[in-house]
């Protein structure tokens, strides 16, 4: 039986930015593996270098050194042109300042990203009321993001990758502007995506309640793994 591919793979992976003489080594030598499906938690203090490897993950950059892959491809040997391709199609974000249009409703937000990633095959109007009522707030669907909570606000973050049925969801920080209930939904919320739909989710958080759930917890210092 063939070995089962991991979501990612890294090794020796190493990220700096600055110029020589004034580098911040944001990551070094970070070796990981990513299973799929896995409900993955990165933890760490400020600038150990949790975000830097969550953009990579999400192939919105790449390694100075070391070896990325994403399901056996080797991100660097791919043209920006295919890595976009991959994350309008494979790929989800939810980052902590949520990048919903303020202008739209929820229900428009969700459909605008089906259509702008090129996932707008099918019943475009059930997928986005479905994605909406799984995370619940279909009673919202028609109220603009403004309008919102800030819980809500998150839920439909949530919602639009759910709509495009990617197979990675990436979140920074997803409940670090949630009150406590709110949090306990946005995990329950996360939780049920992986199990239910074997969606691989990597986030990184401080949130105890979150570490405790996560399948694996991380530890970032200094940009190594500790």
């Amino acid at each position: 039986m063939a070995a089962a591919v991991n979501s990612f793979e890294l090794q020796d992976v190493s990220r700096s930015f600055g110029k020589s003489g004034r580098e911040v080594h944001a990551l070094n030598r970070v070796s990981l593996s990513v299973r799929k499906g896995e409900f993955l938690a990165l933890s760490g203090p400020s600038g150990s270098g949790k975000t830097t490897l969550l953009n990579l993950l999400g192939l919105l950059d790449v390694p100075d050194t070391g070896l990325l892959c994403f399901e056996n491809c080797d991100v660097a040997r791919l043209s920006e042109r295919q890595r976009t391709l991959i994350r309008r199609q494979r790929l989800a974000f939810v980052f902590q300042t949520i990048n919903l249009i303020p202008v739209l409703t929820a229900y428009e937000n969700v459909e605008y990203f089906l259509i702008k990633h090129g996932s707008a095959n099918g019943n475009v109007r059930q997928r986005v009321l479905e994605a909406l009522e799984s995370v619940g707030i279909f009673k919202q669907a028609h109220q603009r993001v403004t309008d919102l909570s800030g819980g809500e606000r998150q839920r439909t973050a949530v919602a639009r990758a759910l709509a495009r049925n990617v197979d990675v969801i990436l979140a920074d920080e997803p409940t670090a502007s949630l009150d406590q209930s709110a949090a306990g939904q946005m995990l329950e919320i996360l939780r049920r995506v992986n199990l239910e739909r074997k969606t691989t989710i990597v986030f990184t958080s401080h949130d105890p309640h979150m570490l405790a759930r996560a399948d694996r917890v991380v530890c970032l210092t200094d940009g190594r793994i500790r």
